[in-house]
């Protein structure tokens, strides 16, 4: 009788664990065929052909000096099903590494792969893996943290997140880092719990991976340390002091071993070009920008050989573009990072689902029905201290720097509701049946949105159809919609049409057979390839969201498409492209194609034609600041220094109206000019 007791107790967990094991299949499954209709559909996204492209040069010619902005891992891992392929490589120019690495990017893809991204669409499935290995991680760490309930429910919000699936095949860095950030975090628990050499090291492996994902890695360190402090807090008087030297070996344990893996991943190679390159611009040179402090700390560390040079040049950059970048939200535009942004993203691109899953979280913590103060502390310390990171970082992109926020926040949901669907409160009960149904809201909300999820926003901020007045880039609009784009071209056979894409020139839509005619961007700029504009333009205009709101300058009064701003679309694309049907006047983007194109002359040796093209700019828009600095450049370079100061005093007073925060990206420099000509 025992023994069919037990046999029957057997069967039962067995097919409970069929059950989980079915559910966490399904999950994955339907996880993976959004993922897969969203990217078939999608065209080259921003800075995709510049990872790929790196990664190809990385395994054929051991080059780590293109894109070094970012580390190996992804870029490696997408390109392992080309190895087999024999393409065309462009030949290097010598040019900036950044330019060098998107142009030549750019040109590999649309010589090897063309519009049929059949190529790409391989590499984003590879990439695509560490997305399945994120909600796996998930799974386990909070069926181990909170029990099986909160990991599938985890893994449900996890699996219909818009803002997990917007970028889960992309080959870029931001799923990876989601990965291997919650590994770590996850790896470092289990040794804590119960410490093993084997347990260590696996850590160590793992911090390594998240090192060589992203730069924003090297955060876990003040992470585990931070986590040390409250293991510590948390432990009885009497242990604290051995405990301390434990895990401070164990610490030093992970960091040497995550280091050593970080090597691996450049061919313990110190120097990021193979022999016979040299970067554009030397690491000595790159750092100047950089306080004192912080250029001494990583020439010092370039002295003693301690990280790749590949490593360190990444690391200065994203110092070097949270110094200027600027910031679009609510409409407005910043010259750098505003403090609150990332909060607001949280409200404005998180499902009002989650966000009331979380507020029951709260409850569930408060009132006692969830109790697991460790493992808490495990999701809320590192998750608060990479959101205080993030809003003081200056650098504020987009919600696709969250994601390691978003995979904790699903663990902590899913934990909430489980715990208080356990409790046998008397409230408990219907504030769980208000927990699936949220849950069903969230899935709701993003079923909604589906296959546009990078530009998904909750209802209550108006949803995808209003995201882009109130944020950009790759919160809206990654460039992605060339396809949608070129079916509306399909749809609009012979009519004239003009486009500001976002990506220009570092994508091509004329790849993908758009023909309409090139606006200038901030990045046709440093890039080339705009057309001349004409003040006056008719028929089509298509603005995608990114330069609509002129995210990538320091004011709207730089925008040359502010007037678009205030006039409601004819049509929409994707959410992500706006159609304008008429006739507009675009001073400012025909003044800014002129300077643009009279800096391209001047680079071709062209001295008294760049000055005519420049002349024109400030004819169409005098009191254009780029337009008039532009002239006054060109005329003192041939020396007509009376038509410079005019120009340059012109530019000054323009410049002298912008918002208080915009002006020293101008205004000293201009002064400084003027005053060489006394």
């Amino acid at each position: 009788m025992k023994l069919t007791k037990f046999n029957t107790k057997e069967n039962g967990m067995l097919l409970t664990k069929r059950w989980i094991s079915a559910a966490v299949i399904v999950l994955l499954a339907l996880q993976a065929a959004q993922v897969l209709f969203i990217v078939h559909r999608e065209s080259l996204t921003w800075d995709e052909d510049n990872h790929m492209f790196a990664g190809y040069m990385m395994w054929k010619t051991g080059d780590y000096g293109l894109n070094p902005e970012h580390p190996p891992l992804v870029k490696l891992l997408a390109t392992l099903p080309l190895l087999g392929e024999k393409l065309w490589v462009p030949p290097l120019r010598g040019r900036d590494f950044k330019a060098e690495a998107y142009l030549d990017g750019r040109d590999w893809l649309a010589r090897n792969d063309g519009a049929s991204q059949r190529l790409v669409f391989r590499m984003r499935l590879t990439a695509g893996l560490l997305a399945l290995g994120l909600s796996l991680v998930i799974f386990f760490a909070a069926r181990e943290w909170f029990g099986t309930p909160a990991a599938l429910i985890a893994l449900t919000l996890a699996t219909f997140d818009p803002n997990l699936l917007a970028h889960s095949a992309l080959v870029t860095t931001d799923i990876g880092v989601s990965l291997f950030f919650l590994a770590s975090i996850y790896a470092f628990y289990r040794y804590v719990r119960q410490p093993s050499l084997l347990r260590l090291l696996l850590t160590g492996v793992v911090a390594g991976l998240l090192l060589a994902t992203k730069h924003s890695g090297v955060l876990l360190a003040p992470m585990l340390l931070l986590l040390i402090g409250f293991e510590l807090l948390a432990a009885p008087k009497g242990t604290r002091a051995r405990l301390a030297l434990r895990l401070s070996g164990a610490f030093a344990a992970i960091v040497v071993i995550g280091v050593v893996v970080l090597w691996a991943f450049y061919g313990f190679r110190y120097a990021a070009r193979p022999a016979g390159l040299t970067l554009s611009t030397s690491l000595a040179e790159y750092v100047t920008p950089l306080s004192h402090f912080n250029a001494a700390a990583v020439m010092a560390i370039a002295h003693l050989r301690l990280l790749p040079e590949s490593y360190l040049i990444g690391l200065v950059d994203v110092k070097r573009m949270a110094q200027w970048y600027p910031t679009f939200i609510f409409g407005k535009n910043y010259a750098s990072g505003q403090w609150w942004y990332f909060p607001v993203v949280i409200l404005i691109k998180t499902t009002l689902g989650l966000l009331a899953l979380l507020a029951l979280t709260g409850v569930s913590i408060l009132s006692g029905c969830l109790r697991k103060g460790r493992e808490l502390a495990y999701l809320l310390v590192p998750g608060a201290f990479y959101l205080t990171v993030a809003m003081l970082s200056g650098m504020n992109i987009g919600a696709r720097h969250l994601l390691p926020l978003d995979v904790m926040a699903v663990i902590l949901a899913g934990a909430g509701l489980a715990a208080l669907a356990a409790s046998d409160r008397s409230w408990a009960r219907t504030a769980t049946w208000v927990g699936a149904a949220l849950v069903l809201a969230h899935i709701a909300s993003a079923l909604a949105v589906f296959p546009n999820d990078m530009a998904y926003a909750n209802e209550a901020w108006g949803g995808p159809k209003n995201v882009h007045n109130l944020l950009s880039d790759a919160n809206v609009d990654w460039a992605q919609q060339l396809y949608q784009v070129k079916d509306w071209q399909d749809r609009h056979p012979g009519e004239e049409c003009w486009f500001a894409y976002f990506a220009y020139p570092v994508i091509d839509p004329t790849v993908y057979g758009i023909r309409c005619r090139h606006l200038p961007n901030a990045d046709t700029g440093w890039l080339g390839g705009s057309d001349l504009i004409p003040p006056e333009i008719g028929g089509n205009v298509l603005l995608s969201a990114g330069d609509l709101s002129g995210c990538e300058f320091s004011s709207s009064r730089l925008n040359p498409y502010t007037a678009f701003l205030s006039r409601k679309p004819d049509e929409w694309i994707d959410y992500g492209v706006f159609v304008y049907h008429g006739k507009f006047q675009v001073n400012q983007a025909a003044a800014l194609s002129r300077v643009q194109n009279a800096y391209t002359l001047l680079r071709q040796g062209k001295g008294e034609e760049a000055l005519a093209m420049a002349r024109e700019a400030a004819a169409i828009d005098p009191e254009g600041i780029d337009a008039q600095s532009a002239h006054g450049n060109l005329a003192a370079r041939l020396g007509q220094k009376d038509e410079a100061r005019i120009a340059w005093q012109a530019a000054l007073a323009s410049a002298k109206q912008l918002e208080p925060d915009a002006q020293p990206g101008y205004v000293p420099d201009l002064e400084a000019r003027l005053k060489k000509l006394q």
